[in-house]
C-alpha cells in the first residue's frame, strides 16, 4: 500500500502541485531537504483486533476529538473475485445494498441523512469492496444495524425489480464513464495487458452482455458465496472503545452465518516481455500516450520503491518528464503517472498528452530515454529524499480523518484485507525510509527494462454463531445529538491594515491559511476574461527571486502545499503546511505574493497549455456547459455573464500581455480588500509576529480601493433551448437554469433547504425519479449556484439518449409538482433538517473544513455565533415557509435548456417538446 496513494486509480491524470520554501540558491535547497528529513515524522495509528464466532473480524481505534465514529465495513470481494460470462457482479451489488434489506426495506440512505451521517458511500475495485460512513456517536447503534442487516439480511430484499432497476443504473454509469474523453481506455488496457482469464483482464463494472444476462438466482449464489461474517473486516474509529465495540459487535453481527470456504489466489503478477502497441480511435481533445509495465503486486517492496520512482520520474512540475516534455521541448501539455498497486499484481503507468501537430513517438522516445536513465544510474538523493518527504507529509494529512477515503479507519482496513494486519501501513512506511537511489533503481530494472504496452488450501475453522441479540423489527433509535462546539475566533489586524482571524485547533501539527482578495473572475468585467484566474496562476510560477521550478522544489521539500487560484467572487492564495515548515512556507508565501517575476517565458509555456485546457472543457459535456449557461442567463452585459470555468476564451487568452497581468495584479492584490484566516495549532503569539515579518511588507497603494462594477439582470420571462451536437455520444447532458437569488440573501437557508428536497441530495425528488426509479440516469441533481450578487437555480442529469426526451419531461414534471399538486412535505422537511444539523459535530473534523465555513460566514459579514447557531436557524424553518420560498425561486416555464448529446439522435424529439425557441450551438456557445 502507497503511503500517499490509496486511491492509485484515481491519481491517473492527477498532476501533484506540491508547495515549500528554502533560499534560491541549490546549496541552501540541499539544506532544507536535509533538515526535513531528519524532521520525517512517525504516524501511529493505534488499534486493537478482535475476532467474533462466527469469523467477524473487528478492528477499533479511539480517537475522542469528535464525537462520531467512523464506521468501515469491508468485504474482501471484488471483481478479480468473479469469472469470465459473470463479470460486474460485485460491483452491481455493491448497488444492491444500498437498496433496502429484509428488515428495512427502503433506500439505504435515509435514516443515515436524518442522523447526519457524513464520508458516506459504498466503492467496489478490483480486491474488495466497502461502505463506510462517520455517524454521531448516538447514532451507531443504528448504523451498525443497518451494516450487519445488509450483511445478514438482505437477500429476502433482493428481488427480480430491484435487479433490474440497479442493473440500468450501473448500465448508465457505465455509460457515462465511457461518454468522457478517454473513457473506454482501462477497460481495454485490462484485456490487452493480462492474459486470458487473468482476474485484472475484465473492468470492475463489467461488461453490458453479462449484466443483462445475471438472473436473478445468479446474483443471490453470488451473495452466499462471498458476503458471509468471515470474510468481512468492520473498523470502528473515532469516538469508541474496545469494550464497547465488542459488545456492539456482538450484538448485531454475532448471529450472522461465517458463510462457505473461500479460494482465493495470492498473485498473479503476469510480467510481459516485449513490446505491444495499440490504436484506438476516440472523440478526444487531446492525442494521448498510456506506456504501462505489468510490475510487483502490492506490499512488496519493489511496489513501494515503484511508488516513489513514478513520482519522481511523471508527477508534478519536479518530475523529470514533466520538466523534458512539458517544461523545456514543450511538446506535451500534461504528464502524469502512477504505480497501479493491487493484490494479484501491480502496473506502472505513464500517461501524456502531445500538443497539436506533436509526433507521438517523439514523445514516446523522451520517455524510453529518462526510464533508461533511471535504469542506469537511478534517482538522485535529493529527488529520492524531497519524494519520501512529500509522501510522508500527504499521509499526516489523510490521518487526521478517522473515515472517508485515505482516513484512518480506511488505512486499518485495507491493512487487513489486503495483508492480514491492520498496521501494515508500519511495513510500507519502512520501505519508504529503507528506500535507497541503490533500492529505486534495482526495482526500475527489475519491472521496466522490458515488456511495455504502448497501452495458497487452508481449512476453514469452525466457526459458530450466537442467538441472535438485536430486535430486527425496528431501526434502534438515535439518541441526543452533542451540540457544536467550534473553537472561538481571534481577530486582529497587522500593521499594513490585513485583517487575520485564527482558530486554534492543535489535533495534528499542520496549519491551514486562506488570503481571500475580493476580485475574482467578476474584476474581468470590461477586460480580457479569464485574466484573474491567468494572472493568481503565474503566482505559482516564479518569483523576482525564485523561478518555477526552484519554487516547486522548496515547496515540495518543506511538504507544503500554496496554492493561488481565482473563483467568480474572489481570489485565493491558500497554504497547508507541517508547523515545523511554518516560517520558510511563510517566506516563499510572502515572495508569491508580492514579486510576482510575471515572466514572459513562462507566460507563453503556459498559454499553449491553458488553451489546451480550454479545449478540454469544450470536449467535456457539464464543462462545456457551464462555459455557455452563464452569458445565456445573465446576458451579455454582466460581469458574471463568463465561463464558470473561469479559464476564459481561447481568443482572449491568446491575447493577453505582460502587461495585463501585472496591471491586475497592481490593481487588485492589496491588504485593504484582503482578509487571512487561518486555522492550525498555532497561537496569536506565535503568529502575529510571523506575519509581520514576512507580510508587513505587503502595503495598498495609495489610489482608492477598486470595486467591482455590476449592472442590473433581468430574469428570462421565457423558456429557451439551446443544443450542442456531440456526434455518438451515448449519453445526453441536460442542464436547465434560471437567474435565482444571491448567496447573501437572509432567506438563504431555506432557498437551500428548498433545493435539497428538490435535487440536492441522493434521496432528492430529481435523482430518486430518474435514477432510482426510472434507471435512465447515474445521478440527477438541482443546485442552487449562489453567488456575492446574484445566482442559478440548476437542474443537471446526465442521461441515456434514448431516453432524453422523456428525461425532460420528467425534469419539468418535477419542478411543476413542487409549485402545485406536490409541494414539499413535512416529512421531506424533516428529514433534511435532521441531516443537515445531526453531521453538524463531525462536519468540522479537519482543518480544512473548518477553515472554509470560516472563510464563508466572515464573507457575509457574519462571526461565529452565527455560524455555530446555523443548526438553530434550519430547526426553526416551517414547511409552509418552503413551499413559499419554492414559489418565490423557482420559474420552470422560463428555463433556458442547454441539451448537449448526438442531435442526429435527438433533436427532432426535443423540439418536439415545444418548450420555446430552439438553438443550435457550436462548442464555443455561438448559434448556428
Amino acid at each position: 500500500m502507497r503511503l500517499s496513494k490509496t486511491l492509485t486509480a484515481m491519481a491517473v491524470a492527477t498532476v501533484l502541485l506540491g508547495g515549500c520554501q528554502a533560499t534560491a540558491q541549490q546549496t541552501s535547497a540541499n539544506n532544507a531537504v536535509t533538515m526535513q528529513q531528519q524532521n520525517l515524522p512517525d504516524v501511529d495509528i493505534s488499534y486493537e483486533t478482535f475476532t467474533l464466532d462466527n469469523g467477524l473480524t473487528v478492528v477499533v481505534h479511539e480517537d475522542r476529538k469528535a464525537p462520531i465514529v467512523a464506521v468501515n465495513v469491508w468485504y474482501g470481494v471484488g471483481s478479480k473475485d468473479e469469472s469470465e460470462g459473470q463479470t460486474g457482479f460485485a460491483h452491481l451489488f455493491e448497488h444492491l445494498m444500498f437498496n433496502g434489506t429484509e428488515n428495512y426495506d427502503d433506500e439505504y440512505f435515509g435514516p443515515f441523512e436524518r442522523a447526519g451521517a457524513t464520508d458516506m458511500n459504498g466503492t467496489t475495485n478490483s480486491d474488495r469492496t466497502n461502505y463506510f460512513q462517520n455517524v454521531p456517536t448516538p447514532a451507531l447503534d443504528m448504523a451498525l444495524w443497518m451494516e450487519s442487516d445488509r450483511m445478514g439480511h438482505l437477500l429476502g430484499a433482493v428481488t427480480q425489480e430491484k435487479l433490474d432497476e440497479q442493473r440500468g443504473v450501473v448500465q448508465n454509469e457505465k455509460r457515462q464513464g465511457e461518454a468522457q474523453p478517454y473513457g473506454r481506455v482501462f477497460g481495454f488496457l485490462a484485456e490487452q495487458t493480462f492474459p486470458e482469464g487473468h482476474p485484472y483482464s475484465w473492468s470492475v463494472i463489467g461488461s453490458m452482455e453479462d449484466l443483462n444476462a445475471a438472473s436473478l438466482d445468479d446474483v443471490h449464489q453470488w451473495f452466499n458465496d462471498y458476503y458471509g461474517a468471515a470474510n468481512a473486516v468492520v473498523v470502528l474509529a473515532g469516538d469508541i472503545d474496545v469494550e464497547t465495540a465488542k459488545q456492539k459487535m456482538n450484538k448485531y453481527f454475532g448471529d450472522i452465518e461465517a458463510g462457505k470456504p473461500l479460494k482465493k489466489l495470492n498473485s498473479w503478477v503476469a510480467k510481459r516481455e516485449g513490446t505491444k502497441r495499440a490504436t484506438m480511435e476516440d472523440n478526444v481533445p487531446a492525442a494521448r500516450l498510456y506506456k504501462l509495465w505489468n510490475t510487483a503486486e502490492m506490499g512488496t517492496a519493489d511496489s513501494d520503491y515503484l511508488g516513489l520512482l513514478v513520482d519522481i520520474l511523471a508527477s508534478g512540475k519536479n518530475s523529470r518528464l514533466y520538466q523534458r516534455l512539458v517544461y523545456d521541448e514543450q511538446i506535451a501539455s500534461m504528464v502524469s503517472g502512477f504505480n497501479y498497486e493491487r493484490v494479484l499484481a501491480g502496473q506502472f503507468f505513464i500517461i501524456a498528452d502531445a500538443k497539436p501537430g506533436v509526433d507521438m513517438d517523439r514523445i514516446e522516445a523522451i520517455i524510453d530515454e529518462e526510464v533508461a536513465k533511471i535504469i542506469a544510474e537511478g534517482p538522485t538523493a535529493e529527488e529520492l529524499e524531497r519524494t519520501k518527504f512529500s509522501t510522508v507529509a500527504g499521509f499526516v494529512r489523510g490521518a487526521e480523518r478517522i473515515g472517508g477515503f485515505g482516513g484512518k479507519s480506511d488505512i486499518l482496513a485495507a491493512g487487513e484485507v489486503y495483508h492480514g494486519d491492520p498496521g501494515y501501513y508500519e511495513q510500507s512506511m519502512e520501505h519508504l525510509k529503507e528506500a535507497t537511489p541503490a533500492k529505486v533503481q534495482a526495482a526500475a530494472e527489475r519491472w521496466l527494462s522490458d515488456g511495455a504496452f504502448v497501452l495458497n488450501v487452508v481449512p476453514q475453522p469452525n466457526y459458530t454463531t450466537i442467538e441472535s441479540q438485536a430486535d430486527r423489527s425496528e431501526l434502534p433509535e438515535v439518541g441526543e445529538l452533542p451540540q457544536l462546539e467550534l473553537p472561538e475566533l481571534t481577530t486582529f489586524t497587522l500593521s499594513n491594515g490585513l485583517e487575520v482571524a485564527l482558530a486554534e485547533r492543535h489535533d495534528v501539527p499542520t496549519v491551514q491559511m486562506r488570503l481571500v482578495i475580493d476580485s475574482g473572475y467578476a474584476s474581468d468585467f470590461g477586460g480580457k476574461v479569464g485574466t484573474a484566474s491567468y494572472t493568481m496562476s503565474m503566482l505559482r510560477e516564479g518569483t523576482t527571486s525564485r523561478d518555477s521550478l526552484e519554487l516547486s522544489k522548496e515547496l515540495e521539500s518543506l511538504g507544503t502545499n500554496l496554492y493561488a487560484s481565482a473563483s467568480l467572487d474572489n481570489s485565493t492564495v491558500s497554504m497547508d503546511t507541517l508547523v515545523t515548515s511554518l516560517v520558510p512556507s511563510l517566506d516563499i508565501m510572502a515572495d508569491v505574493l508580492m514579486n510576482p517575476a510575471f515572466s514572459e517565458e513562462e507566460i507563453e509555456r503556459k498559454r499553449g497549455l491553458w488553451i489546451e485546457s480550454i479545449k478540454k472543457e469544450k470536449a467535456q459535456p457539464t464543462s462545456q456547459a457551464f462555459r455557455v449557461l452563464p452569458q445565456l442567463i445573465f446576458g451579455d452585459n454582466h460581469a458574471y455573464s463568463v465561463p464558470f470555468t473561469g479559464s476564459g476564451t481561447e481568443a482572449s487568452i491568446q491575447s493577453l500581455t505582460r502587461a495585463d497581468l501585472v496591471n491586475h495584479a497592481e490593481t487588485w492584490l492589496r491588504p485593504d480588500i484582503s482578509r487571512l484566516v487561518i486555522v492550525g495549532a498555532t497561537t496569536e503569539a506565535e503568529i502575529k509576529p510571523l506575519l509581520e515579518e514576512y507580510l508587513g511588507a505587503w502595503t495598498s497603494p495609495a489610489t482608492a480601493a477598486p470595486e467591482k462594477q455590476f449592472t442590473a439582470v433581468e430574469p428570462q420571462q421565457e423558456a429557451r433551448v439551446y443544443l450542442i451536437d456531440q456526434p455518438g455520444t451515448p449519453q445526453s447532458t441536460i442542464i436547465a437554469g434560471h437567474l435565482a437569488p444571491s448567496s447573501n440573501v437572509d432567506n438563504a437557508e431555506a432557498i437551500d433547504v428548498m433545493n435539497t428536497i428538490l435535487g440536492g441530495s441522493f434521496t432528492s425528488r430529481l435523482n430518486m425519479n430518474l435514477r432510482e426509479d426510472k434507471g435512465w440516469s447515474y445521478g440527477a441533481r438541482s443546485s442552487w449556484y449562489a453567488a456575492d450578487e446574484a445566482g442559478m437555480m440548476l437542474a443537471t442529469a446526465p442521461v441515456q439518449t434514448d431516453k432524453t426526451k422523456e428525461s425532460i419531461q420528467e425534469i419539468l414534471k418535477e419542478f411543476e409538482g413542487y409549485l402545485g399538486a406536490n409541494p414539499a412535505t413535512a416529512d421531506e422537511l424533516e428529514k433534511v433538517i435532521s441531516n443537515k444539523t445531526a453531521k453538524l459535530p463531525g462536519a468540522y473534523e479537519t482543518k480544512a473544513a473548518l477553515l472554509g465555513s470560516i472563510v464563508n460566514t466572515l464573507e457575509k459579514g457574519k462571526d461565529m455565533t452565527w455560524l455555530e447557531n446555523y443548526g438553530q436557524r434550519i430547526r426553526s424553518l416551517e414547511v409552509d415557509t418552503i413551499r413559499d420560498t419554492a414559489d418565490d425561486v423557482l420559474r420552470p416555464n422560463d428555463l433556458t435548456w442547454v441539451i448537449i448529446g448526438d442531435l442526429s439522435l435527438i433533436e427532432d424529439e426535443v423540439r418536439s417538446l415545444n418548450l420555446g425557441t430552439v438553438t443550435k450551438l457550436d462548442s464555443d456557445g455561438n448559434a448556428l
